[in-house]
């Protein structure tokens, strides 16, 4: 394991788990992100792995949404927000020139921390992104509507009622109907703050089973506070901890390594729950 915190990667003798070869799909380099003089984040260098579960941990305020949010480019929609160091994804660099924003927001989906339904249909939900990305075939929209319901476990309990309002759900209805409508584009790449913070413990469970069963079709980057949570699922974790009023990565690691033998004491210290 590469302990220095400015540079996080995995030797080719540490092949992971069993679920998958670590194979960088991700690749983070010097990473800095500030809101006007606050700087956020502080030259953060990471790889994430291709069909993994990676969990960002670490206190609030520490950078792990601002983190998230960079590497879809939603910091872009951010006023004052700036950005040095290089994110690329498949080795693409997401700020080149020639990169269409619109393709990578489609190629890396996002589920926030509250449900965000819109105000419509539980089929409008999921037809309107497909058909503001050019899928227009009703048979095909049809389709895709079913399968990602389906994926989610949410096909059983809607099937009958597809043009009821989506706000009419439970709370973990609509967050797997979330879930469902990032699917629904296909992407390889599924960012999600905090699926199951605002979710009670039986939603939050369903939650989770659920990502569990995505692990291996799609690459996974979820920040938690639930240690336990990230414990579970993970097969990576990234520890962020905040110095100066900065968000720094501080270790990063097979989960098992940072919640058993982590190397640095601040992680474990955190993971124990001494800290944070």
């Amino acid at each position: 394991m590469n302990t220095n915190r400015d540079a996080f990667t995995l030797g080719p003798l540490e092949s992971g788990p069993a679920c998958c070869v670590p194979q960088p799909i991700i690749q983070v380099k010097n990473l800095s992100l500030r809101y006007g003089d606050k700087i956020a984040l502080d030259n953060v260098t990471l790889d994430v792995f291709k069909g993994c579960i990676t969990a960002l941990i670490g206190p609030s305020g520490c950078g792990k949404t601002s983190f998230l949010s960079a590497i879809n480019r939603l910091t872009d929609l951010i006023p004052g927000c700036s950005i040095n160091g290089r994110i690329l994804i498949n080795g693409q660099d997401i700020h080149a020139a020639n990169n269409n924003v619109q393709a990578l927001r489609r190629n890396i989906g996002m589920v926030f921390q509250k449900p965000t339904p819109f105000p419509l249909s539980v089929r409008r939900n999921l037809s309107l992104p497909l058909n503001e990305h050019g899928v227009i075939k009703k048979s095909e929209v049809a389709a895709i509507i079913e399968q990602v319901l389906q994926d989610v476990g949410l096909w059983g309990e809607v099937c009958d009622r597809l043009d009821t309002p989506a706000l009419s759900l439970s709370g973990g209805q609509q967050q797997r109907l979330c879930i469902a409508r990032a699917l629904a584009l296909n992407p390889e790449i599924l960012l999600m703050d905090e699926p199951c913070s605002a979710l009670d413990p039986i939603a939050s469970g369903v939650v989770e089973d659920l990502i569990n069963r995505l692990q291996g079709r799609y690459t996974i980057v979820i920040v938690t506070h639930n240690l336990a949570q990230a414990r579970r699922i993970a097969n990576y974790a990234a520890f962020f901890w905040v110095r100066e009023r900065t968000g720094q990565l501080i270790e990063f690691g097979r989960c098992q390594h940072i919640f058993e033998s982590p190397n640095h004491e601040l992680t474990a210290a955190f993971v124990n729950g001494h800290r944070g």
